[in-house]
């Protein structure tokens, strides 16, 4: 593994049987990632993005292959090292936003933290902080249902940094948004991305999206191109 990579593939297989016909999603993939640099995953529908991104992260078993994530051979953890792992070390931003409409916007934010065993009064504290870098503090004790479609996202993205991840995944981040609220979040995500040094990996369909990182990763039939 290279010194500055985070995230280092070989040869990554990934095939879903069905019972009735096998899928192979992933075909030999090899790829490196450096810490701190913003990439996007591209390609048409069913090409394998989600696929990549759920294997990198853990979520999902690979058939053959080695996935290495800061130094840690993810394919070879227990489930429990895994999701121990994912807890501390990654964030998640997906397309539906998945908050909590229980619970007010500080409360969800906070929750991953409560979960990883934090004291309530850092994680709410963490909480506030991270909701007024995504310029939400005013809103923090609305409901989700109370929020736009926009601030739902940055306060999902609040969610899925407030552990101060190394790496955050995003599948179609921007995908429910209309474009002038997408480059609001791209925004959010690139400022935060420069000042803490994270790691973004986005899956996206959208070229405004991946014109704003700093390299295109495209695949096609399950394999990379580029």
């Amino acid at each position: 593994m290279l010194n500055n990579d985070i995230i280092d593939v070989k040869g990554v297989h990934k095939t879903y049987d069905t019972g009735k016909v096998k899928v192979h999603a992933l075909r030999g993939v090899d790829l490196n990632i450096e810490k701190g640099e913003m990439v996007a995953v591209m390609g048409p529908s069913g090409c394998g993005k989600t696929t990549l991104l759920n294997c990198l992260s853990g979520i999902d078993s690979i058939d053959e292959g080695e996935i290495f994530v800061k130094g840690n051979h993810i394919p070879k953890m227990s489930d429990k090292e895994r999701t121990k792992f994912r807890a501390e070390e990654m964030g998640f931003v997906f397309q539906a936003f998945n908050l909590l409409p229980v619970l007010s916007v500080v409360e969800n934010v906070e929750l991953p933290l409560l979960v990883s065993g934090v004291k309530q009064s850092t994680a709410r504290k963490k909480a506030e902080e991270i909701l007024e870098m995504v310029n939400l503090a005013d809103q923090r004790s609305k409901r989700p249902a109370e929020l736009s479609g926009g601030q739902q996202q940055r306060v999902a993205v609040a969610r899925s940094l407030v552990n101060e991840p190394a790496i955050v995944w995003g599948d179609e981040p921007t995908g429910n948004l209309d474009s002038e609220t997408a480059m609001g979040i791209m925004e959010i995500l690139r400022r935060l991305n420069k000042e803490k040094g994270q790691t973004f990996v986005l899956v996206t369909h959208a070229a405004e999206v991946g014109d704003l990182t700093d390299r295109i990763i495209r695949m096609r039939d399950g394999v990379i191109e580029n």
